[in-house]
């Protein structure tokens, strides 16, 4: 497995452990971002801001946790559907929260441009909705 690229190429449980890898990888990453806007952030952002702050965080912690989940059931699932889809549902999770908390959170900062961060923020909303009718349909 490399860490650096997340990939792997040994199979089934090559998959549950990049799956893991994405929910330690955002878990991490929001945990810090969370701490980082209660306490850096805390006298620079507007309510607002806050209010946002903590929305992109939440998403971020929640779909981390999902992914933990969905890493469990990838090494239980006795199809290769259910292998397949619960990969490519973890795929589309983790670049959805990437994108829509990775957005807020600059917008969030006041740093980059908003006519690029703004529609970023539901594309990535997309993105991880896709990901959970991906789940829902491939999980039998």
């Amino acid at each position: 497995a490399n860490i650096i690229t997340m990939t792997s190429d040994d199979g089934n449980s090559g998959s549950s452990a990049l799956l893991l890898r994405y929910a330690t990888f955002l878990g991490a990453t929001g945990v810090s971002a969370g701490a980082f806007g209660a306490h850096a952030l805390k006298d620079k952002l507007t309510n607002k801001g806050h209010e946002n702050w903590k929305t992109a965080v939440l998403y971020q912690l929640v779909h981390a946790t999902v992914l933990v989940g969905m890493s469990a059931f990838h090494q239980s699932a006795t199809s290769k559907n259910a292998r397949n889809g619960t990969v490519l549902a973890g795929k589309l999770m983790t670049v959805g929260t990437v994108l829509f908390s990775g957005s807020i959170y600059l917008l969030s900062l006041n740093v980059g441009p908003k006519k690029l961060l703004g529609p970023t923020t539901p594309i990535g909303g997309l993105c991880m909705i896709a990901g959970w009718i991906v789940l829902g349909i491939n999980a039998s």
